[in-house]
């Protein structure tokens, strides 16, 4: 009788904690590890031969938008392509719990701006006979439906909002009375109690870069300081959870960190007691822009010094936003492009063929830098004009040069292109993150910042960034040698994990749940390496862009093989992970021996 259910064996184990690599084997029996040393083959069911290749903990993603399509892909794909076995949902405040029935639709359509997942798709992947009201509800929903991954949640304060004070007092911005803020207070409690992880916001000010469906901001955006910081006491009085946030009510949140902004982050950690993850830390090469980052690290360094844990979350992908005039809406901070990106296609061509409204599109285009989605206009690239033949020449160039050759404004160019081509031309911004290996490696080497973003699930017709794992240990690893591989995986792994409270995952060791990649260190890769294809694979025949990988031989959630060389199994072993005193209350501090 086989004593394991696996065994993977003389594998290169590299256990995520920062220890050195070693050669060796690890049995695998009901979900667990149950042995790391030398196990014969003949002692388990079943073999993978891992020679040659690096067998490491799953990678753990905590910042996803993924609440609606585990519903059709219980695989969280791009994510679970990348070898990630773990992704945190309920991100920036966005949730569809707590939710009365007459709301549900309203949640949906919250979803389909500020997060660009396709309504459609929704309804079709979702429907709207929900199944839940309350967050433990909604919990108890996610332990029902399959999971390729391990889901985690936070509680997104957006629904709440809406549920207690009701859908235009929330979107005012209207402080709550003594007996909301109570009722907001115990839904908090009630979620928590239910194993939700802490809670979630977007804080962009009236002028969110991330606007609802009708251009206005979210309740989040909106919402007084006070109200955090009553939700602060909550995780403060229970002494467990943490805070997912993005605090830049001035519109500038890439700057030095205003400090009006960060000291309110700072204030939240102190109230609070437990760890905040702030979004976002971005190194950048535009001009002006160049060492903001340093300003950024010195600020969490100084925030731990003081015993506050902020961890700065960081960008780290090579990636840039590819777009269409047709869908695009990540220069929401300018009320201009707001307005113009509102109404049916013939209603925005009306719109940008309007002089005033070019005048009001120039004028706002300071605050397009410095909100950070991907570098200055005059910078955008013309990359694709289908269709339209005729076009063709501008493949390849920047606005600024075309702008340049016709003695216009980069932006009026933008607009011209854009309309020829029925809003189907296809721009390209610039990397979101340094192309500089030395700056991206000078934010990840320090022990306060966690790389990705990958925004997995949103932005799905412009933005892929679920490859960050892959990219790491390609582009900072392998190619450039900016961390070792024992350095890459606790901070895709053991760091994100133990900042979560799941004290039992992100390493590789005996009685840990066995959520392991097993991949080709040397042929591992992303496909397209280069920006994006086009997939037509979410429900009602919506596209999205996607990225896969080459290279993970296998991907095991709790033991069990979800991808075999990128081919899906169709198992689904993830479970839900529900927060416990315990666990938060004995949370580990990065370990020092990861550098």
């Amino acid at each position: 009788m086989s004593h394991y259910d696996t065994v993977i064996k003389n594998g290169t184990i590299i256990d995520g904690t920062g220890l050195p690599r070693f050669l060796g084997d690890i049995a695998l029996r009901n979900g667990r590890i149950a042995k790391i040393g030398r196990i014969p083959a003949s002692e388990a069911r079943a073999v993978i031969d891992a020679t040659g290749l690096i067998v490491a903990p799953g990678f753990v993603d905590l910042h996803t938008h993924y609440d609606a399509q585990v519903h059709w892909d219980p695989y969280c794909t791009i994510s679970g392509w990348h070898g990630v076995t773990s992704v945190a949902i309920g991100n920036c405040g966005f949730g569809f719990a707590p939710a009365r029935p007459a709301v549900r639709e309203r949640l949906l359509r919250m979803m389909t701006r500020t997060e660009q997942i396709p309504y459609e798709s929704m309804v079709e992947g979702m429907g709207l006979d929900w199944d839940w009201e309350t967050l433990p509800e909604w919990m108890d929903h996610l332990d029902r439906i399959p999971k390729g991954v391990n889901l985690l949640s936070y509680v997104p304060l957006n629904p709440v909002l809406v549920h207690v004070m009701g859908l235009e007092a929330a979107k005012a911005g209207r402080m709550p009375s003594s007996d909301e803020m109570r009722e907001i207070k115990r839904v908090v409690h009630e979620a928590m109690d239910a194993g939700m992880m802490g809670w979630s916001c977007q804080r962009f000010g009236k002028n969110s870069m991330q606007a609802d469906y009708d251009g206005t901001p979210m309740p989040t955006d909106v919402m007084p300081d006070e109200t955090l910081l009553a939700l602060a006491d909550v995780l403060a009085e229970r002494g467990e959870g943490f805070i997912e946030m993005i605090n830049a009510t001035t519109g500038e949140p890439l700057k030095t960190n205003d400090p009006k902004d960060s000291k309110f982050v700072e204030e939240i950690a102190r109230r609070s007691g437990r760890p905040v993850l702030y979004n976002a830390i971005i190194a950048m090469d535009a001009p002006g822009y160049e060492t903001a980052h340093h300003a950024a690290l010195k600020w969490l360094d100084d925030c731990f010094a003081d015993g506050k844990r902020i961890y700065g979350q960081a960008v780290t992908v090579r990636a840039a936003y590819q777009f269409t005039l047709e869908h695009w809406n990540l220069y929401d901070s300018s009320p201009a492009w707001n307005e113009l990106t509102q109404g049916s296609i013939a209603e925005r061509i009306d719109k940008m063929q309007s002089a005033d409204m070019r005048g009001r599109l120039i004028a706002d285009e300071e605050i397009l830098v410095t909100t950070g989605v991907g570098g200055p206009i005059s910078g955008l690239i013309v990359q694709e004009t289908p269709g339209h033949p005729e076009l063709a020449h501008y493949c390849g160039r920047t606005l600024g040069d075309i702008a340049a050759e016709q003695g216009k404004h980069h932006i009026e160019v933008m607009l011209d292109i854009g309309i020829a081509g029925d809003l189907k031309v296809l721009f390209r911004t610039n990397e979101l993150s340094s192309t500089d290996h030395k700056k991206v490696g000078e934010l990840v080497r320090n022990q306060h910042i966690m790389p990705g973003i990958s925004d997995g699930g949103a932005h799905t017709k412009f933005f892929t960034g679920g490859s960050f794992t892959t990219d790491m240990i390609t582009w900072l690893v392998r190619e450039t040698g900016e961390l070792t591989l024992e350095q890459a995986h606790y901070r895709l792994s053991y760091l994100p994990a133990q900042a979560a409270g799941f004290l039992d995952r992100g390493f590789l060791r005996e009685g840990a749940p066995a959520d392991i990649v097993v991949y080709d260190f040397e042929n591992l890769k992303r496909v397209p390496e280069v920006d994006y294809e086009v997939a037509y694979d979410f429900p009602a025949n919506e596209w999205r862009r996607i990225q896969r990988a080459e290279g993970y031989r296998w991907v095991l959630v709790n033991g069990v093989v979800t991808f075999e060389d990128g081919v899906c199994t169709n198992a689904t072993p993830g479970q839900l992970l529900r927060l416990n005193r315990w666990q938060t209350a004995q949370a580990a501090e990065p370990l020092a021996s990861a550098g």
